[in-house]
């Protein structure tokens, strides 16, 4: 009986305590502190190389759509390696013959703010050698991109290119901001 009396005393207390406890709190209202986070990724698909045979024929371009994801605000950095296509063995071209083909290089992708708005962008070879740079402007990047080539007219006295084989390497970086 003893044993009884005091566990039921002890009870008392707890339940005493608790009841103090709250009525000590008496709040009208209470934060919660809720966090989480979301990883930031930008993912570009692969775009195949471009071969286009011979270089004699005028209005050479090709055309392609890309896969291309940002989940965040970004900007995209184009480079040429050496601001067009070039003669593997003579890039300065030999005589009245060019080493050189430029190109113009555009780039048109739908962002959203939450509302679609297209960006786009026209760069030529030579602005690609230094880097050529597009920015999503506070967007993100959820349906791709378009990306065109057109090759441009030889250059060198002759108008017309040395023979041989010509090519160029074109980087494409995505940063977010």
């Amino acid at each position: 009986m003893r044993l009884m009396l005091l566990a039921l005393m002890a009870t008392g207390i707890t339940a005493s305590a608790s009841a103090a406890e709250a009525a000590k709190a008496d709040a009208q209202s209470i934060d919660i502190s809720v966090n989480g986070s979301i990883r930031e990724h930008c993912a570009m698909g692969q775009i195949p190389d471009v071969d286009f045979g011979n270089l004699e024929r005028r209005g050479l371009a090709f055309q392609t759509q890309v896969a291309f994801d940002c989940n965040r605000p970004f900007t995209m950095t184009i480079k040429g390696a050496t601001g067009a296509l070039t003669h593997t063995a003579m890039p300065n071209g030999q005589g009245p013959y060019g080493g050189r083909l430029p190109y113009d290089l555009s780039v048109q992708m739908p962002v959203r703010f939450p509302a679609s708005q297209t960006i786009s962008k026209t760069f030529n070879s030579r602005q690609l050698q230094a880097g050529g740079v597009i920015s999503s402007n506070g967007g993100i990047a959820t349906d791709g991109m378009m990306l065109a080539i057109e090759l441009g007219q030889p250059t060198g006295e002759a108008g017309m290119l040395l023979a041989g084989d010509y090519s160029e390497t074109i980087t494409i970086t995505v940063a977010p901001m």
